[in-house]
């Protein structure tokens, strides 16, 4: 099995933050980190340390869309909050169905949302087969 990541975050989350909850995520459906060929995120999103770190670590390459891309994009999930900061509905679903080119019915992870307990930031995952 071939998945793609989608990843949003707080900023400033930190690696374990976010491998915590691509773990988390990826658990929740049997998968492994050996099944990951890649992750996707915004462009507002290419500068975050730790999704950068995570990706660098497991030989992931990472894409990044810009929100005018990523609202084109069918999602289960949108939403009005990332919306009002990120210009898209979705940010992971919308990134991982991308970048694995697909579509919204191969999300075997619509929106997996994860609080940091050692600073509260927030990390989402998203996890798409790839067509």
């Amino acid at each position: 099995m071939k998945l793609v990541l989608g990843l949003g975050c707080d900023r400033g989350a930190s690696a374990q933050a976010i491998m915590a909850a691509v773990r988390l995520a990826l658990a929740s459906v049997d998968a492994s980190l050996h099944d990951v060929i890649a992750a996707a995120s915004i462009d507002k999103k290419s500068d975050e340390a730790g999704m950068l770190h995570v990706c660098e670590k497991h030989g992931w390459p990472l894409t990044f869309y810009p929100a005018t891309q990523l609202c084109t994009v069918a999602v289960p999930n949108p939403s009005a909050v990332v919306m009002r900061y990120m210009a898209t509905p979705s940010v992971g679903e919308a990134a991982a169905i991308l970048c694995a080119n697909s579509d919204q019915e191969h999300l075997m992870v619509e929106k997996f949302k994860y609080r940091s307990p050692d600073d509260g930031k927030h990390v989402t995952v998203s996890v798409c087969v790839t067509a």
